[in-house]
């Protein structure tokens, strides 16, 4: 199994507490010594304690992910957010007035204030307004410039690279090989057969519930690495409940609140199997290029086997079949009766323009769609 590495790569996996206790020394914070580690794997994120009492959180990016324009971009974005008025947490400027500095080892790094907020497992009914809400103020937020130098979460520039990246460098074994890259196109055909219907715009990228605190002030969203430009819908389907009858409840508190300040089309969500769908390939060539990272092989012991791969195609090829939440709308129509009925509907409620697109983009034969509860992604809890 081959993967990217080079010399900041190194220090990088090399990194220790005093290298980054260093760093806070000479940006002229007086800390007290105590460090701790917190749970990141594509970064190297601590808190440190400071001599005032007060604490500080250092993240440290992976050299070679991100340029230093595109981490500019991300604080930038998040500064803008806060400025409007939504529930952020921007770096601290450093007294260049830049947010990153680069040490001679070559790695990004920037400082946080300590959010004391917790993440919340579950969100009750009264919660789910007031993220849907504000869910609903940063995407309006994020509308309106769009990014220069983040990716674009579509098939060119985020999807194929991945598929490419993974036919190149992983050892599939030839019995999957040629399903797994039929099952992956097929996945992109599903995309492009209904992105154009969904709004593409800036968004958070990966808004799952350990991005959100609970703290004092209110929630507040965390964690914009993976900020880019992309399909609205990819900001709810890690955020929301899809997967069975009993989370309909929940996701509709969730939607009416983000309705009363942005208009959402639910049958946009028919685009959701095939964002699955790409996280699940995005991730797998995520750990295949940090395999020389040592805390990859420890995290993941079973990736790259066959039995991984196996379960890799068997769960794209249940989203394209489609095995869901009854009231989920999903790309296949269960038969023409139900097809008919459902265009029927959309007419009496006057649906918009582009509902009545989608629909007819789509191909006969609905059944129900997956939720893949086995990787929680790239979970880091900075």
């Amino acid at each position: 199994m081959k993967s990217d590495s080079n010399q900041s790569s190194n220090s990088f996996y090399d990194l220790k507490p005093d290298h980054v206790l260093d760093r806070l020394d000479k940006n002229g914070y007086n800390t007290s010594g105590h460090i701790l580690a917190l749970n990141s794997l594509e970064n190297r994120v601590y808190r440190v304690g400071l001599e005032d009492k007060n604490n500080v959180v250092v993240k440290c990016y992976r050299p070679g992910r991100w340029t230093r324009e595109q981490i500019q971009e991300e604080h930038d974005y998040i500064l803008e957010l806060q400025i409007a008025g939504l529930q952020v947490l921007p770096p601290i400027p450093f007294s260049t007035g830049s947010t990153i500095s680069i040490e001679e080892d070559g790695i990004p790094y920037s400082i946080w204030p300590l959010n004391p907020g917790r993440i919340v497992e579950e969100f009750s009914f009264d919660d789910l307004p007031i993220i849907g809400r504000m869910l609903a103020n940063l995407h309006n937020i994020s509308e309106s410039k769009t990014t220069q130098t983040r990716t674009h979460l579509n098939i060119e520039n985020y999807a194929k690279p991945a598929l490419d990246y993974i036919l190149e460098k992983a050892n599939l074994p030839d019995s999957l090989r040629k399903t797994y890259q039929r099952t992956a196109l097929s996945t992109f055909q599903e995309y492009e057969a209904l992105a154009d219907f969904v709004p593409f715009q800036r968004i958070h990228g990966d808004c799952h519930k350990g991005n959100i605190l609970s703290s004092k002030d209110g929630f507040v969203f965390i964690d914009f690495d993976d900020h880019c430009m992309g399909p609205i819908v990819q900001d709810f389907w890690m955020l929301l409940p899809f997967g069975d009858e009993s989370s309909t409840y929940e996701r509709q508190i969730f939607l009416d609140a983000y309705k009363e300040f942005r208009h959402v089309d639910e049958a946009w969500f028919r685009l959701i199997p095939a964002l699955r769908g790409i996280r699940y390939i995005y991730y797998s060539a995520w750990i295949l290029k940090r395999w020389d990272d040592p805390s990859f092989p420890n995290a993941f012991p079973h990736f790259g086997t066959e039995e991984y791969w196996e379960k890799e195609v068997r769960d794209l090829e249940s989203l394209l079949e489609g095995n869901d939440d009854t009231n989920f709308p999903s790309f296949l129509e269960e038969d023409s009766k139900n097809y008919e009925k459902e265009k029927s509907n959309e007419h009496i409620n006057n649906q918009d323009e582009n509902l009545e697109k989608l629909d007819n983009s789509n191909p006969t034969n609905k059944k129900k769609e997956i939720t893949n509860k086995d990787l929680f992604w790239d979970w880091e809890g900075d």
